[in-house]
């Protein structure tokens, strides 16, 4: 442990969903989020921190403090039926898998007392939920997301797979919870943000007083269905009526004033289908859109402002400068558009266009479902490459402040540009609450070992060299990949090698590039660098071996079956049997 604590510390995670790298205000944002520009202004921002490249495998990694292929979540569980036989492998059950020693049961067997409140995400199986996995107490969305209000139709004959995976299915120490849907904005009523921040509070004010603390805090706000109170919806009337563009040239504008990106990056173009260009939209579509945004800036205000009562309760009861506190984004923002998916986007529409009312008024409500697509996602990632989903820098690089007095008493403000990831937290905390990670067997079970690296020495080192890639993770640190759906990332140093099918914004090949002078990945030095690119190309072989990732083929663009292999036949079973299982007397889909 380091010496200069002499009481261990406490831990506090706040992960946002599917928050953009510019969509807060001390990242660039236009959106009013002061308590957290607070806790950057006297904490340290980090700009190259980097996640995988979707909610599950993030949550995976940033538990275990190694690969999510090996943690479980290899491929997420609502991905596994595009392919069944190929995803059919350990590592890539769907959920966190005991292969590895979970941070809160490795810190509840030495002394600390557990919580979380929030998004679990990382299974649904009774033996794979948080009061199983080390949390003490524990209030979570078991799903990858569900309605902010806790509402959902009666789809009966209407549902589709798509929402039979996303109910409000919620657990309490184990035990289901029976949600009251908030219809009328109620401010005592069930708003995702809300209840989960007074929650944590309550266990906070329940804990033994006589051991240190972890809290995980994972919102499911900013994720779609993009609600929130009209009262915060409104107050961003009219900010986005420009379009995705002007906000991404304002948020780059804004990057660079704050220093953040070199004023001469050139950012990577925004890749999106020209009908959801601005200019092609109607008066009316343009309308709808900016509301979508409008809401979505609401969503992350509100949550602010619950991040706010977790830090004044934690200044109450005379914890703050005890506590060792990160915020970051589970991946990068969301640009899915459902409406241009062929496969599907028929009946999720027809589905949304049933039960829901998107009407430029309701947007936001309890009855609404909306995202708002890959323009406005762009628009937050810039000056990075795609979105969520891509192992591009879009999709893996997400905002993150550290706050912990003993490390940014005397450095607030500081922004660090070394690289790091999220598999580096579990072992930071490990080193500050002076817990050895147990190795290689945990509870009569064996478990791989942590690929992350301590931050420890880097932090308390006040003479480390500043601005560089180097300063966490060495030159002989292995390296760090990144798959996930077939899209996969290799980085060693200031070098990346990235790997996309032409059906998912690739050219079917390695590409590579060197982000110290092209973070936005828009130059492909793969012709001019051969040898760079063999290097990186036998440490991609290394990594695939070390992890068990699947490589090989690529993945095809269609849904592959393969007669007689059903879901529940393959490593992890399946999810929609598990969400039944709680929940028997809910409509089940038929497609």
């Amino acid at each position: 442990m380091s010496s200069s604590n002499k009481r261990r510390p406490n831990f506090l995670l706040i992960v946002a969903d599917d928050l953009g790298f510019s969509d807060v205000g001390c990242f660039g944002s236009e959106i009013r989020t002061p308590n957290l520009d607070k806790l950057a202004s006297s904490g340290i921002r980090m700009t190259d921190f980097h996640t995988a490249a979707a909610c599950s495998p993030t949550r995976a990694m940033l538990l275990s403090g190694t690969d999510n292929h090996i943690a479980g979540v290899g491929v997420m569980s609502e991905q596994k039926e595009h392919d069944l036989a190929r995803w059919d492998v350990p590592g890539h059950e769907g959920y966190l898998n005991l292969r590895v020693a979970a941070l809160p049961e490795v810190l509840q067997d030495n002394g600390y007392h557990t919580l979380l409140s929030g998004k679990w995400h990382l299974g649904l199986k009774p033996a794979y939920i948080p009061d199983k996995r080390g949390f003490d107490r524990s209030f979570a969305l078991l799903p990858g997301c569900s309605n902010h209000y806790g509402w959902e139709p009666q789809f009966g004959e209407g549902m589709i797979k798509h929402f039979e995976r996303i109910p409000p299915l919620y657990t309490e120490d184990g035990n289901l919870v029976d949600l009251k849907a908030n219809t009328n904005n109620d401010p005592k009523g069930f708003y995702s943000s809300d209840f989960y921040v007074e929650n944590l509070v309550k266990y906070l004010s329940e804990r033994p007083t006589d051991k240190p603390f972890f809290a995980f805090l994972p919102f499911a706000a900013p994720h779609w269905p993009l609600q929130v109170n009209k009262a915060y919806r409104d107050r961003y009337k009219g900010v986005y009526d420009d379009g995705p563009e002007t906000l991404r040239l304002r948020r780059l504008a804004r990057l660079k004033e704050l220093g953040l990106i070199a004023q001469d990056v050139i950012p990577h173009e925004v890749v999106a289908p020209p009908e959801t260009e601005w200019s092609a939209f109607t008066d009316q579509e343009r309308k709808l859109s900016a509301r979508a945004m409008e809401t979505f800036a609401g969503m992350v205000e509100k949550m602010d402002e619950n991040i706010g009562k977790i830090l004044n309760y934690l200044e109450e009861i005379g914890e703050a400068d005890n506590t060792f506190i990160i915020f970051q984004s589970d991946n990068g923002a969301e640009g899915a558009s459902y409406e241009a998916r062929p496969t599907m986007g028929d009946s999720v529409l027809d589905v949304v266009n049933r039960f829901y009312d998107n009407s430029l008024e309701n947007i936001g409500e309890y009855n609404s479902f909306v995202w708002y697509g890959p323009r406005w996602a762009q628009a937050a990632t810039a000056p990075s490459r795609l979105y969520k989903m891509y192992s591009t820098e879009g999709g893996i690089k997400v905002p993150m402040i550290i706050n912990y007095p003993p490390w940014t008493k005397e450095r607030g403000g500081e922004v660090v540009n070394a690289f790091a990831t999220v598999m580096d937290i579990m072992p930071t905390i490990l080193d500050l609450a002076g817990v050895q990670h147990p190795g290689k067997t945990f509870r009569g079970r064996e478990v791989e070992e942590m690929r992350g690296k301590s931050w420890v020495k880097f932090f308390e080192n006040k003479n480390h060299i500043e601005d560089t890639t180097t300063a966490i993770h060495l030159e002989d640190d292995p390296a760090v990949g990144w798959e996930l759906f077939g899209r996969a990332a290799l980085r060693k140093g200031n070098w990346k090698i990235v790997y996309m099918t032409p059906w998912s914004y690739g050219k079917g090949d390695w590409e590579l590039f060197n982000l110290s002078k092209d973070p936005g990945e828009t130059k492909d030095l793969s012709g001019e660098e051969p040898q760079k690119l063999k290097e990186l190309l036998e440490l991609w072989e290394i990594y695939v071996k070390k992890n068990g990732v699947v490589w090989g083929s690529p993945l095809s663009e269609v849904e592959v079956k393969v007669p007689g292999l059903e879901r529940k036949d393959v490593i992890g079973g399946d999810p929609l049997e598990d969400t039944r299982a709680w929940m028997p007397h809910r409509g089940h889909c038929k497609d």
